[in-house]
């Protein structure tokens, strides 16, 4: 039969763990760009994240991933179309 191990002695370190908080429970800081100076961007965004709430069936309770998922989709979206 195996012998069972003794515990390690842990030693103290100052490492802290940093915990990621809650999604929505802090307030987004958008970077000023041309993207976000667009007079229609938010339109897009806000058309594109009712199509996915759509295509989801019109199951409530997924809005801030419809709209970061449709912001994502349209800010890539407008810079590939900047670059060609």
């Amino acid at each position: 039969m195996a012998k069972a191990k003794t515990p390690r002695t842990l030693k103290a370190t100052n490492n802290q763990v940093i915990t990621m908080p809650e999604a929505g429970s802090i307030p987004m800081v958008r970077k000023a760009s041309p993207l976000n100076n667009s007079s229609d961007l938010e339109a897009k965004i806000r058309e594109r994240a009712y199509q996915l709430y759509e295509e989801r069936g019109g199951t409530p309770g997924h809005e801030n991933e419809d709209w970061l998922r449709a912001e994502r989709e349209i800010v890539v979206r407008q810079s590939h179309h900047q670059t060609a």
